[in-house]
């Protein structure tokens, strides 16, 4: 069994900062954690007379153990955080770290380093306090790490793992005092790190966002058991891993009544049950980017509005979704002018380039985007949205007592705004997105749907980074684009189209110029795809191997394994300067499917085998 005892960091401005020369590093180890004296299990008080009980809850349904944080003021003056964790653990052995690196289009890095590479090891005194603390500031909270990491002792095979359920500034730091004592900790960017403080009155509590913490024998298995913890609200309607086509590859960003009725009509009776509206349809001739905030339909390119399209869309038994990114304003619309509904910085309002930002803690803001996105969601017959995001805030914003609490609350004031989606149209599958795949964390995960995986929409790496994302949200999430070209032969479309079954299909691209020959490998891509849609999303992925040093020049080749009951998914992909793939994987096993070819660079083939 892993060795790790649960315990609570904490640090109040009116106490003493921690030692072991960690000042500017670490808020850990200060008087208030030290003092804290425990009256019961998991139930703490200090000399102030505050109250902390740790929340620990165990889940047998996915052998892991959640964790927050309750800080209550039970005395009678102002207590001021600066530090609160939702996980800490202590006592712990490893001597590998393994966590998830990200950037954009490149998202899933697998990054494995030693306690000595990382410079944490005892020192000769004993003495002094050695940090790794990472973590992302802002509203984009995949950015440089997801929020996940796993330690191994690798004497004895034992792993240990924890996910932060955080969708602003967040942190985890790993420490080893000289002695050798190893701590692992995480929650809301503290005050060092994320710009946070947060008041609690006499009476008023406050309890951290959760973490969930695993153990196992293996990397793969302590990952599968944090994906499998996740909970996501999906949509009765998309339940059953139907197949989406989205048309932005296909207009880039200029839909209209016109160009959707030609892609519906292309892809009549061919399974697809979702069609979205991808960005352009508003605006007066501007540049999508420039026209977000008003939502007013273009109509230039939906003369009769978006009725229209809609009701030919679902005409041909599809259900159609629209794109919004509501969360900010450009500076070319005319509810630019609002700005005092908007976040601030220094009193001014907080602008990248040219978008600001909604304050969604703002009563005014929250019925301003119910008439705009629910409202035009319900009248014109969508039951998909796709939110998009493509900017992040940072540090955070003026209006709370710092700005990372104000940024805080503005990322929760969002996600109750997905919630009131869902409540306003039960139904309604949500897809979330930013810039591809800068919010693929559990809380954000939870209130979606699908979510977009990537950017990487036409890359080579692609398959790399959809077989990396399955360490950390479910497959069955996982919505993998295959943007189908005019000029692509075989090798091309195939490679494209296995990569989708790493998780969601979703077609895009020339589709109503590709010849039959070249449809006729998208639906046997399509009927594969139907036929491992049950592995996919019920399995766990047992084997994820590739050789991969660069993502923009990938090398080598990559195989994974997915298993659910007595069925495998096997995918299978060749880069650049390949070898061939050792296929004893098959031996003894029936083939039930296979679509594909792997016999040169660049290839991809997929099977279903059953053992």
């Amino acid at each position: 069994m892993v060795k790790m005892k649960p315990y609570v960091e904490l640090k109040l401005t009116s106490d003493a900062y921690g030692g072991g020369y960690a000042g500017g590093l670490t808020l850990c180890g200060s008087q208030s954690t030290n003092e804290l004296v425990e009256i019961e299990k998991n139930k703490f008080t200090n000399k102030h007379g505050h109250t902390v009980i740790l929340n620990e809850n165990y889940r047998s349904d996915a052998d892991v153990t959640e964790y927050s944080t309750t800080f209550i003021n039970t005395s009678n003056q102002e207590a001021v955080l600066e530090l609160l964790t939702s996980f800490a653990l202590k006592e712990i052995e490893c001597d590998k770290v393994h966590r998830m690196q990200t950037y954009w289009s490149a998202e899933g890095r697998l990054k494995t380093e030693t306690m000595i590479d990382l410079y944490l090891e005892p020192s000769w005194s004993g003495n002094g306090l050695g940090v790794e603390k990472f973590g992302s500031i802002g509203s984009m909270p995949i950015r440089k790490y997801f929020p996940f990491i796993v330690l191994e002792n690798s004497k004895t095979g034992e792993f240990v793992g924890a996910q932060l359920y955080l969708a602003s500034s967040w942190q985890m730091e790993l420490l080893c005092w000289g002695n050798g004592a190893i701590m692992l900790t995480g929650g809301i960017a503290d005050r060092d790190f994320g710009h946070w403080m947060k008041k609690i009155a006499p009476g008023e509590s406050f309890t951290t966002p959760k973490a969930v913490v695993a153990k196992g024998h293996s990397l793969l298995e302590v990952c599968n058991k944090l994906v499998s913890a996740q909970n996501p609200d999906i949509s009765e309607c998309d339940r059953d891993m139907s197949i989406i086509f989205n048309e932005y590859c296909t207009t880039w960003g200029n839909p209209s009544t016109e160009n959707i009725k030609k892609c519906v009509d292309k892809l009549d009776g061919k399974d697809i049950k979702f069609f979205v509206i991808d960005t352009g349809w508003y605006g007066n001739g501007k540049p999508w980017y420039m026209s977000k905030g008003d939502w007013e339909v273009d109509k230039n390119k939906f003369p009769n509005g978006l009725k229209e399209a809609t009701d030919y869309i679902r005409s041909h038994g599809m259900i159609p979704g629209l794109w919004f990114e509501f969360e900010v304003c450009s500076a070319e619309t005319k509810a630019f002018a609002s700005k005092e509904h908007m976040l601030k910085i220094d009193g001014a309002p907080f602008r990248v380039w040219d978008t600001c930002f909604w304050d969604m803690t703002d009563p005014w803001v929250v019925n301003m985007l119910t008439e705009k996105v629910i409202k035009q969601l319900k009248d014109n017959g969508f039951g998909y949205i796709k939110v998009d995001y493509n900017t992040p805030i940072g540090i955070g914003a003026d209006g709370a007592e710092s700005l990372g609490e104000k940024l805080r609350q503005c990322v929760e004031a969002t996600q109750l705004f997905f919630k009131k989606i869902k409540q306003e149209i039960p139904d309604i599958v949500i897809e979330n997105c930013a810039s591809g795949g800068h919010r693929l964390e559990p809380s954000m995960m939870e209130l979606c749907s699908q979510a977009s995986f990537s950017d990487a929409h036409e890359t080579k790496s692609m398959p790399i980074i959809a077989a990396n994302l399955h360490r950390v949200i479910k497959p069955s999430q996982e919505q993998i684009w295959a943007v189908l070209r005019a000029g692509d032969d075989e090798d091309r479309l195939n490679y494209t189209l296995v990569n989708t079954f790493f998780g969601r299909m979703c077609l895009s691209g020339d589709i109503y110029d590709l010849s039959d020959e070249q449809w006729d490998i998208v639906n046997r891509a399509m009927k594969f795809y139907k036929e491992a849609s049950d592995i996919i999303k019920n399995g766990h992925t047992v084997y994820i191997k590739n050789n991969v040093v660069t993502y923009t020049k990938p090398n080598g080749e990559q195989l994974v394994i997915r298993e659910w009951g007595n069925k495998q998914l096997v995918i299978a992909h060749r880069f650049e300067n390949s070898s061939a793939i050792d296929e004893s994987f098959a031996d003894g096993k029936k083939i039930i499917a296979e679509f594909g070819k792997v016999d040169n660079d660049f290839s991809a083939k997929a099977w279903i085998l059953e053992k």
